[in-house]
């Protein structure tokens, strides 16, 4: 099946019936597939379901689109997996698009439906639009689309509640949620966001939003919908998650539809209009460890059909309505699961009910050289670092006392360090566990990782990376660890071990194994979460990072044993070492440290991002 034409991908998402993971040609004819594959639906279950959805709650008029939920009194049957195709903008090309449907059933079987998102009617379709209004041609499954993105399509769709256009071609409305006999609930919104008031009749506004939203939260013991349709993107999708490409997420979208799906939760999203093919790692709708796990989203946007560059603009998938799936299984998390693009937009009304502390002053900074050959000095007073940006919240604190490690401080022990950036230094660590134990340290003064600004935050993590290619160049592995419990200053303490010693599991192992010896909670959290959503500023807390991204937190609630990082890197099953648990056991002669610190600055410096910027 060529790629370009549309080719079939069946996400592995709760719900779905798999095949043995070696096997990976896909139901439809051996399209690339993730994991899943669609199994078939007995032709009962589609023909009741395909006469059941044109059903709608009584108080509604008989339409689907009045803003309100509908089906609610159809009874849900058994579960059954449900096989949905859903497609770009179709632009008036009907008849490529139910061609390509027949090709697919007639190789793989029928679908329930086809769910269209974007343009659905083009400045030329009058033509070949006639035929199905006619009744000349028929669509070959019942076939769901949004309204009009612009005035020039805006005739196509007379009744803005949403009616039939044509024999299994529906229009949904201007917004609201369409159930199934089978308990499959999709929300909608048709139109794109209004730049102007009132809202032009192809255009939704924050009006429409929030009543849409408000007629589902309304719901008892709501979590989500199944699938939701808009025609342009949600603002910012791309926060936290792979590239789009081409496509701008920052600028691109609707932050109504960032808010929209927020609320709503949907297992699937589904958006077009920008004539790309983006397929977002799934994310996750709770904070771990402080809320209850909830289902994951999966946001897709599709191309347009027939488009000459290839691009997918049809996707196939099956699902298990979520009112029909057993809660343990509809919460399960993928392994490759991010955090929610949109939780800044969730939090901005709490932060501005709580505000970071207003009378938080920077703390003195300043760059030095270490000697002639370390690279070029850096300013401290951000004349060069872009002050048309707007000013981070969060701010180091002013100092109360003396700080061994800010940069400032003429505690500092500055012939110990190896790298100086623009926010963040690296400085071998005193009585460290081997020679290139190594510390991240921000310049200014932060107590932990989840205190940090955005700009430090992101220099902390070109350091790891830094790290990560120098330690594997010399065929090693880091752990990271931080303790923030008894501590001043941030210290993102980073050792390395032999990869021929013990490999990612081995060190995971450990760190679990000797927790619960010592009755510690050691759990393990998703590699794309960020310690900012797991622990609020000021918790105590203990948390180990792998360099493949894993991570394992421990909510300190009382006393926690200071060395306990250091003794299980320095024990038998890891580095064997246990008598350098203590570094204070550890210590060497300035002379032997400066020596230390200057092998280690010349090694690292083909991978030091710092001499580059």
């Amino acid at each position: 099946m060529p790629c370009g034409q549309g080719d079939l991908k069946f996400p592995a998402i709760p719900g779905f019936r798999h095949r043995p993971p070696g096997n990976r040609r896909s139901a439809l004819g051996g399209a690339p597939a993730s994991g899943g594959a669609l199994w078939p639906v007995h032709p009962e279950v589609a023909e009741r379901f395909g006469r059941c959805a044109r059903k709608w709650r009584s108080g509604f008029s008989g339409a689907p689109g009045s803003g309100g939920r509908f089906g609610s009194s159809i009874s849900v049957m058994a579960a059954a997996p449900l096989r949905v195709l859903a497609c770009g903008d179709v632009e008036g090309r009907l008849d490529a698009i139910f061609g390509r449907v027949r090709a697919i059933q007639a190789k793989s079987g029928r679908f329930d439906m086809l769910l269209c998102v974007g343009n659905f009617f083009g400045s030329t379709s009058e033509a070949e639009w006639a035929e199905y209004r006619t009744g000349a041609k028929k669509a070959p499954i019942p076939t769901y689309v949004l309204g009009a993105n612009n005035q020039d399509t805006l005739s196509y769709f007379p009744d803005v509640s949403g009616c039939e256009l044509a024999e299994n071609i529906t229009y949904l409305g201007r917004r609201g949620v369409y159930s199934g006999c089978s308990g499959l609930q999709i929300a909608y919104l048709s139109g794109t966001e209004a730049q102007q008031q009132p809202a032009p009749a192809h255009s939704f506004s924050a009006k429409d939003v929030a009543e849409l939203k408000t007629s589902l939260l309304s719901t008892p013991n709501f979590r989500g919908v199944d699938i939701l349709l808009t025609s342009p993107w949600p603002r910012d999708v791309g926060t936290y998650a792979n590239s789009a490409g081409e496509i701008d997420t920052k600028k691109c979208g609707s932050k109504l539809v960032s808010d929209l799906a927020a609320t709503l939760k949907p297992r699937y999203h589904f958006a077009a209009l920008e004539k790309a093919y983006y397929e977002r790692l799934p994310y996750r709708n709770h904070m771990v460890l402080q809320e209850t796990p909830q289902h994951v989203t999966r946001f897709i946007a599709l191309a347009d059909v027939g488009n000459t560059s290839k691009k997918k603009y049809l996707y196939a998938f099956s699902i298990v309505p979520m009112s029909s799936m057993d809660p343990a299984e509809l919460v399960k998390q993928p392994q490759d699961v991010t955090e929610n693009p949109y939780r800044k937009l969730r939090k901005e009304a709490p932060k501005s009910k709580a505000p970071l502390s207003a009378e938080e002053e920077p703390a003195c900074q300043f760059f030095f050289d270490l000697n002639k050959h370390q690279g070029k000095k850096r300013p401290s007073d951000g004349k060069e670092r872009g002050d048309s940006q707007p000013k981070q919240a969060k701010k180091p604190p002013q100092l109360t006392g003396p700080c061994w490690f800010c940069l400032a401080s003429p505690e500092v022990e500055k012939h110990l360090v190896v790298s100086i950036g623009t926010h963040c230094y690296l400085a071998l660590a005193k009585g460290g566990l081997s020679p290139d134990h190594v510390l991240i340290l921000p310049i200014g003064h932060y107590q932990s990782v989840v205190d940090l600004s955005s700009e430090v935050l992101e220099e902390v993590t070109k350091y790891k990376a830094a790290l990560k290619e120098f330690f594997r160049s010399k065929g090693k592995r880091y752990v990271l660890f931080e303790r923030n419990y008894r501590s001043q200053h941030l210290q993102l303490q980073v050792i390395p071990v032999p990869l021929d010693r013990c490999t990612s599991e081995d060190i995971k192992e450990a760190f679990i194994t000797q927790a619960q010896e010592q009755q510690i909670e050691l759990l393990e959290i998703p590699e794309h979460s960020d310690i900012a959503q797991v622990a609020q500023p000021g918790t105590p807390y203990f948390y180990v990072e792998l360099d493949t991204g894993e991570k394992l937190f421990h909510r300190i609630r009382g006393r926690f044993p200071l060395q306990f990082g250091r003794e299980v890197l320095a024990s038998e099953a890891l580095l064997a070492q246990p008598q350098r648990a203590d570094w204070r056991q550890c210590a060497a002669q300035r002379p032997e440290e400066a020596a230390q610190a200057r092998a280690f600055r010349r090694e690292f410096e083909p991978f030091d991002f710092s001499l580059r910027d």
